[in-house]
């Protein structure tokens, strides 16, 4: 069984492609972080080598062997995952993994009906790397698929994306993320409620909150940090844009995280100053997002709120990220101040 929540049309496509034997050689799997790319890409290639009477079953060797990353014909390509010398930072995916890839590529599956490459974080290829890729997709051999995930296709050349079929993964509703962590992990109540609201619409985000405490522990060291740089002076604000430069520098995912995190807390200051403070995301801060909307305007949230978007844009068009950063935190709207901050353009 798929067993992926809130994704139906991505999985009947999928299962449809199976049944009728069109399967295509590459897909393009889009959607924001934690919504299920992973889980749905490992799925597929438990579907493709599954040994039970429905795939995929999940309780064969293969489909076992999938689950645990021990499968000879499924490969995990990531960020985390490349050593080479060209990617020790760890901020692109290199032409030397893709070039491994390539090789293996060309030899039959080993112990399945499939091989099945799945490359995470596909926007951080590397220019060299994406042009690879591409002549492997352009000339695919018989019984392989890839499988690329990302949360924004415009990080890929077009040419690539072109060659891929798309899978889009879509924000799940709250009450049914709610639902499933009440229904399958045992959840109380009040706290799936919390969970599907700070989720996003992200089931996978829910899960690991549930598994792992230290999430809604960061997010709350994030959300403290953040509100502290909104009333600091000049001076800690550009420390701290320094700090989230040399982060960025070594990992961009928890960089980009944070600016999510600043962006749900603006559009609720946005919601509480509309009068709709019920349908905040960050519902247990709401005495601290009244406490600063009320000093703020609307023109100034909204003109925040293009700020950090632009920031987050220009950040994976490779601009200079402390200068971003250092922008942005110009940008911040202190109480009282009239000004509405516009990010320039640092391309």
């Amino acid at each position: 069984m798929w067993q992926i929540i809130g994704q139906k049309n991505a999985v009947s496509l999928l299962q449809r492609s199976l049944e009728k034997g069109s399967l295509a050689h590459a897909y393009l799997f889009t959607g924001p972080a934690h919504a299920g790319k992973m889980t749905l890409a490992v799925k597929l290639a438990q579907a493709l080598n599954c040994e039970g009477e429905e795939p995929p079953c999940g309780q064969c060797d293969s489909c076992q062997k999938i689950a645990s990353g021990k499968h000879a014909d499924v490969q995990i390509i990531s960020l985390a995952g490349d050593d080479s010398s060209e990617s020790k930072s760890r901020t692109e995916i290199g032409i030397d993994r893709i070039r491994q890839v390539q090789h293996s590529a060309n030899l039959p599956p080993f112990e399945g009906r499939y091989k099945v490459f799945i490359i995470d974080e596909a926007g951080f290829l590397s220019i060299e790397a994406a042009n690879a890729l591409l002549k492997t997709l352009e000339e695919p051999e018989a019984k392989m698929v890839f499988v690329l995930l990302t949360t924004d296709k415009s990080l890929l050349p077009v040419t690539v994306v072109s060659r891929c079929q798309p899978v889009e993964l879509v924000p799940v509703p709250a009450k049914e993320i709610e639902d499933a962590l009440i229904g399958n992990w045992g959840v109380e109540t009040q706290k799936a409620a919390q969970l599907a609201r700070l989720s996003r619409g992200c089931f996978g985000w829910a899960v690991s909150a549930v598994l792992d405490d230290n999430l809604l522990q960061q997010r709350a060291e994030w959300l403290d940090a953040l509100i502290d740089i909104v009333d600091a002076d000049y001076e800690e604000r550009f420390a701290y844009s320094t700090q989230l430069a040399s982060r960025f520098s070594q990992s961009r995912g928890p960089v980009y995280e944070q600016l999510k995190l600043w962006l749900d807390w603006w559009r609720d200051l946005l919601l509480v100053k509309a009068g709709r403070a019920g349908d905040v995301t960050n519902a247990d801060r709401i005495d601290e997002l009244e406490k600063m909307a009320k000093n703020r305007s609307l023109a100034q949230i909204r003109a925040f709120i293009g700020s950090i978007q632009e920031a987050g844009e220009q950040l994976r068009q490779n601009a200079n990220p402390r200068l971003v950063l250092e922008v942005l935190m110009l940008s911040i709207p202190g109480a009282g101040r009239g000004q509405e901050a516009v990010l320039p353009n640092l391309r």
